[in-house]
């Protein structure tokens, strides 16, 4: 007799891609059994006709216990959010995981420890031009050590923000990642939008240290005609034996503070950017788009709001995203209600649709294998991600027919319609769009090597 049994769902397999009509039952917070013929359940919940897969896990996000930031994200059918990305993350990273498992959370949290932003920080480089000294690279050698003991998924590099990390710095704190074994995830350092050295620059990290690379949000990086050369680099060095992948997202439009260092006059400049297609998206200023007179104003007075760059090619966005080892990512962060970018709500229903059920540019099957699994695996988080028993119980069953994304600009963070219930480590924390537990979610450590297998 399980705690719950799943009748009746479309189940969809990514590590086999089969798709096939069964049960699921869930004891301990655990898939305790996988069968076609029915199972008996203290309760039964009838699904026929909806697909169920694993959560759906965002490999690139800024959540950070922001407790609405994470619903948006349970709502989308995320079960498993990947902080720390773009450089910036909690340097306590035991610190971060202890307070989710005595808590609980909203959805399962792994965490990267962040470089361009924290680490540096940490150590007294308040300059972002600066390279560190041997001191301070010392000190941040020992600062990612112990992150990693204490189960931090990767390193992340925010090279467009601290544009004067030196060649040293990178190499060696991603030589640490590549001894453990862990991800290392590259804001790529773009002087141009038609600079593809960077993406080169990131690839040699992997060929001089042996770590592993995930290029982040490729598409707000290189969606701006640029995206067939792009995908020339990552394949070469994937049959060089280079192991390069990336996360991206589904938007042109991308969205950072106005203080970075990247919106600097000259920068703006060089990338032929006009002010008036940059809007800010926090603050007083929400949905104004910029003049002389605010920008100045925010980079001086307001640093911190969020911006956004209306740029990019949309067609970019379905070419990286049918490659192989393209993962879909939302990028999401901590915005007050009504404020932000709609990838914070949509993303992943967005996916769905447009790759899928309107442009046939996936399989179903493949579509999550890339939302699920192949994250999974580029993190080592070997319980989920999987259709199989003994795996963490995270669970989304969605209708491919009516799933949908609603959030826009201006309207940011309304949620999608089509899915109809996300289940973590066993409980049930969304029913068609009511939050019925908001402390399911714990901890998402890596503490083993990242792979049982090399792929």
């Amino acid at each position: 007799m399980f705690d719950l049994v799943l009748a009746n769902g479309i189940l969809i397999d990514p590590e086999k891609l089969v798709r096939f009509t069964g049960h699921i039952g869930i004891s301990g917070g655990k898939i305790a059994a996988i069968s076609k013929t029915e199972l008996p359940g203290v309760r039964q919940l009838d699904i026929t006709g909806k697909i169920v897969c694993p959560g759906f896990i965002d490999i690139h996000g800024h959540v950070e216990l922001d407790a609405y930031c994470g619903e948006l994200s349970l709502r989308q059918g995320i079960t498993t959010t990947v902080g720390g990305n773009c450089g910036f993350s909690p340097l306590d990273i035991n610190g971060f995981f202890a307070k989710q498992e005595k808590d609980g959370f909203i959805v399962n949290q792994a965490e990267l420890i962040g470089h361009s932003f924290s680490l540096r920080d940490k150590v007294g480089i308040k300059d972002p031009m600066q390279p560190a000294t041997a001191e301070q690279l010392a000190k941040m050698e020992y600062l990612v050590e112990e992150a990693f003991e204490a189960g931090a998924c990767g390193l992340s590099l925010g090279l467009a923000y601290a544009p004067g990390s030196s060649d040293e710095e990178v190499s060696r704190l991603s030589r640490l990642a590549a001894r453990y074994g862990r991800i290392v995830a590259v804001d790529t350092r773009m002087a141009t939008g038609i600079d593809m050295y960077s993406l080169v620059e990131a690839v040699n990290i992997a060929r001089h240290t042996g770590a592993r690379v995930q290029i982040s949000h490729l598409v707000y990086q290189y969606g701006t005609g640029m995206m067939e050369e792009a995908l020339a680099v990552i394949n070469r060095a994937r049959a060089d034996g280079l192991d390069v992948r990336f996360d991206s997202g589904m938007y042109t439009q991308w969205a950072t503070h106005i203080g970075a260092a990247l919106f600097q006059e000259d920068y703006i400049r060089d990338n032929g950017w006009d002010l008036q297609d940059i809007v800010a998206i926090t603050g007083p200023y929400n949905g104004q788009r910029l003049t002389p007179a605010l920008y100045h104003e925010l980079r001086t007075q307001a640093p911190h709001t969020a911006v956004v760059v209306l740029t990019g090619i949309e067609e970019e966005i379905y070419l990286a995203l049918t490659h192989p080892f393209a993962m879909p990512s939302t990028d999401t962060g901590a915005y007050a209600p009504g404020e932000g970018h709609p990838q914070i709500a949509g993303s992943f229903p967005r996916y769905f649709k447009k790759m899928v059920a309107e442009r046939y540019e996936l399989t179903l099957m493949e579509a999550v294998r890339k939302a699920t699994l192949l994250p999974a695996e580029t993190l080592g988080l070997h319980t989920k991600g999987r259709l199989r028993e003994d795996m963490d119980a995270d669970l989304v069953v969605f209708d491919i027919k009516t799933l949908i994304d609603k959030a826009d600009f201006g309207l940011p963070d309304v949620p999608p319609e089509g899915i109809e219930y996300v289940f973590l480590n066993g409980r049930l924390a969304l029913d068609h769009g009511v939050i019925r537990d908001a402390k399911a979610g714990q901890a998402a450590r890596c503490i083993k090597p990242v792979y049982d297998y090399q792929i």
